[in-house]
């Protein structure tokens, strides 16, 4: 071999080598999807800290459904509370999908990181907000309620926290979110890890944070979560959702490990 063809070959060589330097690790498959609803059988859920399905709750056209008629906020009984949960595995770092629909003025929430053997789930787990945001204060008088907690501001109405597609009295999501009307469905995600955790509406980005940062512990410190010790003190629990007085259905509920 020439000199020549010598140093054509150390440069090929070379590049090469560097190439391969800079090539990204590589990405590693994602976890396949976990059905936790398929339509036709309620499997896995029940009550918090119940052995089976509250009355109400039910698959209704291959929805998971609860009935019952609207209850306004004043009239709610906190202590019959109907909340459910997946109860048949618990989950860490993971990202959940579903479809979900509720009615005028209805309300209800996204829960994770439940653990049971206390009084309700949300003095316990963050929450996944699902409200009608147009039409919820139309109907409730939430004045009390919100002076109680220390908002303040126009108290007669919603807060920014606590709109669709927000962390609950934590992270106001944006006012032009892509929010479909009640009576339509509309899609929701979550995805959790311990750097950083992303709430998604009909596929387009909410909020996203660092828990247990700086910035959460201060907003934890400023809300309505700073008189409950335990709130997201969890960082494994059930997955579950909020009776809050309102009809509900759910549907295409998946999740897979991260």
């Amino acid at each position: 071999m020439n000199l020549l063809s010598k140093s054509l070959t150390l440069l090929l060589l070379g590049g090469l080598l560097v190439n391969c330097a800079q090539m990204p690790n590589k990405i590693e498959p994602q976890k396949p999807w976990q059905i936790l609803f398929d339509g036709s059988s309620t499997e896995g859920w029940r009550g918090y800290n119940a052995e089976s399905l509250p009355p109400g709750w039910s698959i209704q056209d291959s929805t998971l459904t609860f009935i019952t008629e609207r209850v306004k906020e004043e009239d709610y009984d906190y202590k019959g509370s109907k909340d459910i949960i997946y109860g048949a595995e618990e989950f860490d770092n993971f990202e959940l999908y579903l479809e979900w629909k509720i009615p005028e003025a209805g309300n209800s929430g996204i829960f994770y990181h439940v653990q049971e053997d206390f009084p309700g789930i949300p003095e316990i787990a963050p929450e996944y907000q699902l409200i009608d945001d147009v039409n919820y204060t139309a109907f409730n008088d939430i004045t009390d309620y919100n002076l109680r907690v220390g908002n303040t501001n126009n108290p007669s109405e919603l807060q920014p926290t606590q709109k669709t597609g927000s962390d609950y009295a934590m992270y106001a999501a944006p006012e032009n979110k892509k929010y479909n009307p009640v009576g339509e469905w509309n899609s929701s995600r979550i995805v959790y890890t311990p750097e950083k955790v992303t709430y998604y509406l009909n596929g387009e980005e909410t909020i996203s944070f660092v828990p247990d940062s700086d910035d959460w512990k201060q907003r934890r410190a400023t809300s309505k979560w700073k008189d409950y010790p335990d709130y997201a003190r969890f960082k494994k629990g059930y997955i579950g959702f909020q009776d809050h007085g309102s009809g509900l259905a759910f549907r295409n509920i998946k999740i897979r490990k991260r």
